[in-house]
């Protein structure tokens, strides 16, 4: 009979989330089945058995990590109309969350130079641009899908500068607004 996946899944992945976010932590390159399972007190056919491969592990972290965006994107835009309102509340959630995230350096940046996540990554940017489309139509814009995919990658960046700061910067804020409200 087979062992349930839980709790055994939710653990590793608790586990590799901690690791990757540790002041220490080997990135995505260094996340080994190895570490996960010491950090989560499980043996190593545990891992292989909710786990088959690393790849199947990381694609799975990364996914949710960004079910967990989405929420606190949710969450701030709540059911506002489409406009430019709702993408400064969608893209202040994300930030938001991100720079909450011990962890988010790795998901926004090594993980567009992981080989195992590369195609996560381009589709995860896409789905969020897909997400800032209606939002940009109702603003004005005449090219919502280009500049969603812009506008995207412009505010990963923002993200990346607050985890740098280890804070939230209102100039790279209002410069990223600035940007999205020019139509």
């Amino acid at each position: 009979m087979a062992r349930p996946a839980e709790p055994g899944r939710t653990a590793l992945l608790d586990a590799g989330t901690r690791v990757l976010a540790a002041a220490e932590s080997p990135g995505w390159s260094g996340l080994s089945a190895n570490a996960v399972v010491a950090e989560a007190a499980m043996s190593k056919g545990a891992f292989f058995h909710h786990f088959p491969t690393r790849r199947d592990f990381v694609v799975e972290l990364h996914i949710r990590f960004h079910e967990k965006a989405s929420t606190a994107i949710d969450a701030a835009i709540g059911a506002m109309v489409p406009g430019a309102d709702r993408i400064a509340a969608g893209i202040a959630g994300y930030l938001d969350f991100c720079l909450s995230r011990a962890d988010a350096k790795a998901f926004l940046f090594e993980a567009r130079a992981d080989g195992d996540l590369r195609d996560r990554v381009v589709t995860m940017n896409g789905h969020f641009a897909s997400l800032m489309v209606p939002d940009l139509r109702a603003a004005g814009w005449a090219s919502p899908k280009e500049t969603a995919r812009l506008a995207v990658a412009a505010v990963a960046e923002v993200a990346l500068i607050e985890k740098d700061l280890k804070r939230a910067s209102r100039r790279h804020r209002h410069a990223l607004w600035a940007l999205l409200i020019l139509s």
